[in-house]
């Protein structure tokens, strides 16, 4: 029986639901990197690297080909870099309302009057 479509997409986004695996994906925006680069850059254990890599690898989201001795890592489709993109513009516009409503908490709009006695 066939996964259902919103099954397929849940199981997608949780492999999305690790930081490590988010920067590595946006390291990979530049254009491809080497293994070394970016443990560089994230500064984890080369071993828990190497696992979010297999995930990444595993979904289709990174490829890996090998140069000499260098693994290097690329996003499978420019549509990745895409829903990152997409992403940022979702949390901007959060972000932009929670600031609207915290300055109006700041301000004490909305606030009943307090009666005087």
């Amino acid at each position: 029986m066939p996964v259902p479509l919103y099954q397929a997409k849940a199981e997608f986004f949780r492999t999305l639901g690790h930081p490590a695996r988010i920067r590595v994906l946006e390291l990979l925006q530049d254009g491809p990197r080497p293994v070394r680069e970016l443990l560089a850059a994230i500064e984890i254990e080369p071993s828990s690297l190497s696992q979010q890599l297999s995930v990444l690898r595993r979904s289709n989201l990174v490829t890996a080909t090998r140069e000499g001795n260098t693994v290097v890592y690329a996003l499978s489709t420019p549509d990745v870099a895409d829903l990152l993109r997409a992403a940022r513009r979702i949390l901007t516009e959060m972000i932009a309302d929670q600031e609207q409503l915290l300055v109006q908490l700041r301000a004490g709009v909305g606030q009943p009057k307090e009666r005087v006695r």
